[in-house]
This record gives C-alpha cells, sequence and structure tokens, in this order.
C-alpha cells in the first residue's frame, strides 16, 4: 500500500509540472454503484457492451446528440453521447469510441457511469441502468485542480473579476442556443444548446479560458442550478487553484490561464498568450537570439525547472518513507472536511438528548445540518490511544466507497483534539437492537431477516469484489449492521477495515483486533486475516439473525465452550435444525428455505478458510435454490463433547494446527486486542 502511495505521490508531483499540458480525459470516469451491480457477461453486460459499441455512429449520425436504450426490464441499458458544437464528424466519433471504451475498461460492473473526456473537443459519454432523461442528475460529483495557487495577496482582486466572468458565463450557458463570445450565429443542433466558452481577463493575471456545458434534455433552470453548483464546488474544495475542472453527470464546468481541448478555436477574443506555471517554462517562452543560440536567461530558466523537478520528486520520496515509517493514512482532499463550530451547532454541542449510543471508537450523537438534512455524527474519545489511525484509516475507505448496503460517509472534521466522522442518519438503529430484543425481534419477521441477509451478502460483496478497492471490513456483527427506514441493511464502522492489494488474497497483523465470537479462528490464533475472515463473520451473523440468539450468549460449561456456533453443529449432526429457527417467525417462513440459510451459515464458519465459500458463491447460494449445497465440515472453536470423539483436525489454508482452547470466544467485547499466537 505504501508502494502504491509512493507512485500516486510521483504521479501528483509530474501533474504538478505539467497541468498545462493535461487534457480533460485525466481519470474522469466516474462509476456508480449505488444502485447495484451486474455480473460478468450477464445480459446487463452484454446490453452496455453492444450499445455503447453503436453509440459514436449514432451520435454522429444525430447532429452530435443521442439519447436512446437496449433491453428490457432489469437488463435494459440507457445511454447519452454529446460532442461540442461544431465537432467534425470524425473527431465526434473518436471521442465517443475512446471516452466509452474506457468507461468499459474501468466501470467493470457498476450499474452506472459517465465521463466527460476529449483531448481534441469535449465529449459525454453516459450509460445507466434507469432512464434520466429530462431529470437533472447532480451526483455523483467529482473534480480535478491544479496545485498551483493564486497569490494571497492578489487573491481578493483576483476572485472580484473571476465571480463576476463565471455568474455572466453562466447566464450564457443556461440559455437555450449556444452563445460563445465570438458567436454570431446559433446552430439547431441539440448538442449546441447550453454550451458557452469565453476568453476573458482578470485582474493581475490576464486571460483565462473558461468552458461551461449542461446536456440538452434538461431545463434551462436545471442548467443555471448544475453549474452554480460546480462554481460553489470549486469554491469549497479549491479556491484559490489556478485552474479546475468539476464534472457531474448533467453539466461540466473547466477554466484554465491556457487554452485546451480545441473549444476556443473559434473566438476572436485571445489577447495574448496565458503566463507559464512558475515551476516550468513554455515552449512559447523558449526564445533565441538572432544569431541562433538559445539565450543564457532560458538556459538558466532550463535549468532551474530541471532543479525544481528533481527537489520535487525527492521530496515525494521522502514523504513517501516517512509514511511508510510511521504507517500514517493521509486524509482524502476530495471528501467534505467540516468546520467543527458547524457539528457542535448540529449537535447542540453534543448534548446527552441527541447521544446515540458508544463504542470502542467513542460516542455517536444525532444531528442535523442547517439545510435541514440528519446526520450522525461519530467522535473519537480523547482519550483513546488507538482511535487515530482508525479515523484516518475509516475516512481513507468509506470515501471511496458506494453502495446501497453501506452507510454514506457525508464528511470529517479535525480541528484540535476532536476528530468526527459525519455519515448519512439512519433512524432505524443497529440491528442488534432489534434482534437480541425479545420484544422489538418480534419486529423481523423472515421476509425482512431473509432481505438483512441478502443486503448484508450484496454489502460484503461489493467490498471484496466490485468496488475499485478489495476492502476486508474485519469486525462485521449485529451491532455494525444499520438499518434504514425500510430495515434494509447498511454495513458501518470501517475503522477496523484493510485495504488489499489486487492479487493480494491473505494478510497477517501482530495485533488482532475485533470482536470475540465473531472472529475466525486462524485470525485469533494467528494474526491471519482474508476475504474468508469476514465470510466466517458473515456465517456467525446469519446464524444469530436465524435464530435470534447472540453468539456469546451460550456459556462454558463442563470445561468446554458453548457458542451458536457450537450448538448449531450438534444441531446439524443430531437433524434437529429447526429447532435454531427463532419462534416468532416459525409461521411465516418456509422451512425447506430457513434450513438452506442455516446450511450456508455452516458453510461459512467452517474451520479451514479454504473450506469456506467466497461471497460470489454465498450470493448465487441464497439468490438460486438449484444450486446443491455440500456438506460443511466442523466449523472452528467446535468442541465435540461426547465422550470419546475424535477432534476436527482439519488445517487452515497455510497449514497451521487446530486451536486446542478459545475460551474467549464467549467474550463479546466491542474492540478487542490480542496478541495472536
Amino acid at each position: 500500500m505504501a508502494k502504491k502511495s509512493c507512485e500516486s505521490l510521483l504521479c501528483f508531483l509530474f501533474f504538478t509540472i505539467s497541468f498545462s499540458t493535461v487534457s480533460v480525459s485525466a481519470q474522469t470516469e466516474t462509476c456508480d454503484a449505488t444502485t447495484g451491480v451486474f455480473k460478468p457477461n450477464s445480459t446487463y453486460a452484454n446490453n452496455r457492451r453492444l450499445i455503447l459499441s453503436t453509440l459514436p455512429s449514432n451520435v454522429t449520425a444525430h447532429d452530435g446528440y443521442f439519447n436512446g436504450s437496449i433491453g428490457l426490464g432489469p437488463d435494459r441499458v440507457y445511454v447519452t453521447g454529446m460532442c461540442a458544437p461544431g465537432a467534425e464528424p470524425d473527431v465526434c466519433s473518436n471521442c465517443i469510441k475512446t471516452t466509452s471504451e474506457k468507461l468499459l475498461q474501468k466501470c467493470l460492473n457498476q450499474m452506472d457511469g459517465f465521463s466527460w473526456s476529449g483531448e481534441k473537443i469535449l465529449c459525454l459519454v453516459r450509460y445507466s441502468s434507469n432512464s434520466s432523461f429530462g431529470l437533472l442528475v447532480l451526483k455523483p460529483e467529482s473534480g480535478l485542480y491544479n496545485v498551483n495557487e493564486i497569490k494571497k495577496e492578489n487573491q481578493k482582486e483576483f476572485d472580484s473579476g473571476w465571480d463576476g466572468l463565471m455568474s455572466r458565463l453562466i447566464g450564457r450557458a443556461s440559455s437555450s442556443v449556444r452563445n460563445n463570445s465570438s458567436s454570431t450565429s446559433s446552430s439547431s443542433s441539440l448538442s449546441s444548446k447550453y454550451y458557452a466558452t469565453d476568453v476573458a481577463s482578470v485582474p493581475v493575471y490576464g486571460n483565462i479560458w473558461v468552458l461551461m456545458q449542461c446536456t440538452p434534455d434538461i431545463s434551462s433552470k436545471d442548467c443555471k442550478l448544475c453549474l452554480e453548483r460546480n462554481i460553489d464546488y470549486y469554491k469549497t474544495f479549491y479556491h484559490g487553484k489556478r485552474g479546475s475542472i468539476i464534472w457531474r453527470p448533467s453539466c461540466f464546468f473547466r477554466w484554465e490561464f491556457y487554452s485546451f481541448s480545441g473549444a476556443f478555436d473559434d473566438i476572436d477574443a485571445i489577447r495574448s498568450p496565458p503566463p507559464s506555471p512558475p515551476s516550468v517554462p513554455s515552449q512559447t517562452n523558449i526564445t533565441k537570439e538572432n544569431d541562433g543560440k538559445i539565450s543564457g536567461g532560458t538556459i538558466a530558466g532550463m535549468v532551474a525547472a530541471v532543479v525544481v523537478t528533481i527537489i520535487l520528486i525527492v521530496v515525494g520520496l521522502i514523504i513517501c518513507k516517512r509514511r511508510k515509517q510511521n504507517k500514517d493514512i493521509a486524509l482524502p482532499t476530495e471528501s467534505i472536511q467540516f468546520d467543527l463550530k458547524t457539528i457542535e451547532a448540529a449537535t447542540s454541542n453534543f448534548s446527552d438528548e441527541n447521544k446515540l449510543g458508544e463504542g470502542g471508537f467513542g460516542e455517536v450523537y444525532k444531528g442535523m445540518l442547517m439545510n435541514g438534512t440528519e446526520i450522525a455524527v461519530k467522535r473519537l474519545s480523547k482519550t483513546s490511544g488507538q482511535g487515530e489511525l482508525e479515523f484516518k484509516n475509516e475516512v481513507v475507505v468509506v470515501a471511496k466507497l458506494q453502495h446501497i448496503n453501506l452507510v454514506r460517509l457525508l464528511g470529517f472534521s479535525l480541528q484540535g483534539e476532536e476528530k468526527l466522522l459525519v455519515y448519512e442518519f439512519v433512524p432505524n438503529k443497529s440491528l442488534d437492537y432489534f434482534l437480541f430484543d425479545p420484544n422489538k425481534r418480534n419486529q423481523l419477521d423472515w421476509t425482512v431477516r431473509r432481505n438483512i441477509i441478502g443486503g448484508i451478502t450484496r454489502g460484503i460483496l461489493y467490498l471484496h469484489q466490485d468496488s475499485r478497492l478489495k476492502i476486508i471490513h474485519r469486525d462485521l456483527k449485529a451491532s455494525n449492521i444499520l438499518l434504514d427506514a425500510n430495515m434494509n441493511p447498511k454495513i458501518a464502522d470501517f475503522g477496523m477495515a484493510r485495504i488489499f492489494g489486487v492479487d493480494q488474497t491473505v494478510a497477517n497483523t501482530a495485533r488482532v483486533v475485533g470482536t470475540f465470537g465473531y472472529m475466525s479462528p486462524e485470525y485469533v490464533t494467528h494474526g491471519q486475516f482474508s476475504m474468508k475472515s469476514d465470510v466466517y463473520s458473515f456465517g456467525v451473523l446469519t446464524l444469530e439473525i436465524i435464530s435470534g440468539k447472540k453468539n456469546s450468549s451460550f456459556y462454558q460449561m463442563d470445561g468446554l465452550v458453548n457458542n451458536l456456533v457450537t450448538y448449531v453443529w450438534r444441531l446439524w449432526e443430531n437433524r434437529s435444525l429447526p429447532e435454531l429457527v427463532d419462534p416468532s417467525i416459525r409461521e411465516d417462513c418456509k422451512s425447506d428455505e430457513v434450513i438452506r440459510y442455516i446450511h450456508i451459515g455452516l458453510l461459512c464458519v467452517q474451520e479451514n478458510p479454504a473450506d469456506r465459500p467466497t461471497m460470489s458463491t454465498i450470493h448465487q447460494m441464497l439468490t438460486t435454490s438449484s444450486i446443491t449445497l455440500p456438506v460443511p465440515l466442523p466449523p472452528g472453536f467446535f468442541f465435540n463433547n461426547r465422550p470419546g470423539s475424535n477432534q476436527h483436525a482439519q488445517g487452515s489454508e497455510t497449514g497451521q494446527s487446530t486451536s486446542k482452547s478459545i475460551t474467549s470466544s464467549v467474550d463479546e467485547a466491542t474492540i478487542t486486542y490480542v496478541d495472536p499466537r
């Protein structure tokens, strides 16, 4: 992970130096899994591939703008393609084709994706599982920025001119026809609608180049709102930067100190070349004397540029090394950082009335922002010696995740001793609040419980396989499953999560963290964790949901460990699995179906990680009743108390011996630290 961070930092340093040559196509592919994911080679995948392959010809055949769909029902794919006004057909077709290919490469199985891209022209490609024609779509948004900054002493004067220019251009861009500063005629093409470019002078810095565009299907009012949101995004996150690119599904905004993307070729108002970034002189500034020799000043500038480049790279390597040594985690700047006063106002200064609960991390409070958004604020305990790393880890991990079955991180706050995470508010508390209460568990009928198990499955599958990161949660349990207003599950608490490399399958840790009873045997005894560790936790959770009993509610008897998993295994051996089912759901559940879910739970808690199924296989087992389930082997931490019985000694996938006595599985501490054996 440290190596990847170093590579990213070096790319960042190069991006800093060469920003003036970066095209719009730089990492603008945005994949969105909030509406779900699809399987490889599924009907949806084939429909997406087919309609994107025909999009270049459809866009050029429809004067630069096309909106269509293919397929039926849940496999229907909607697509939009658009090129900037005046684009030559071949250039437009190539832009759409290249952008579509990049989307297919990056968005492997997300149901929605889009990209504003192009080097010679600007073009848009968007596909979706739902029709959004005529609708304003503001999420997800993203942006890039030039790391060079406006000088502080010039900022106020610059802002005055910049604000006026943007306000005027938004008005022109949101009108019904193309409106460039040099344009004297309008086009009837839809791609010309809601498009504006301009070059104008601002105080101190001379000319800036600006481009704004909306999709032509939305209203003028919505276009104006979308562009205003982009301007606000720049002011909130990139204020003071010398240029930025901000894009949403419905609109695009870019401004620079230089011309870009061929968008200004027809504007006659370009009055002077843009100033070069201070670190590297542009080619237009390398002058020659009359005798054909390069001037001394130019040579000095080139030497200075090389020296600055080397220094930046060296500094970057040093920073990477220190980060690796300190095991630090950089907070993502793209996440929303809240001011502490805003959070204090939202939670009534962390009043007891707003307190939702607390755990090893600290306390959780309900709050409401000024715009009416309800939030849940996770507050790191000031006396906690282990929480800061988990705090940073959770920001880094959750900020990159978007799925309907994962709790959404809205932002964070870091001021003084206060370290806060701001989440969407999930009204129905956590699963354990209902499941382990004798009265409240009646609200969880079999249909609800089955839906919860399915949602948890999809959420973990996204973490393990479908997100752009491979993430091991390491602390799956009932209290970390939140329930929304419709009792749909959302996985929470990523403080213990670990990011795996693309080809990485197993990792070891010197510090075991998590909750006893949900932790796999290879993790407790050897500090080894993998996706199969989460599978084990999922199996325990599934058995708890079906039985309504905590794994730790069974106690040690006759020197032998007894827990829910052990109890279920004995029921399996005695062919009496129906006894496990919570009495409150026995009347409304199908016996064969619930027995199948118990069977799957036992497959997940087998002692050997290699014997446990993957989450993708589990998802297929849960959704396809025709799949024959294998016979489970004894679970981890199982001790047969029948006289003369032989202990099962199946080793793990790395060959370690089976644990002989683990009594700590009955202790359900929220966060536990153990030295692995």
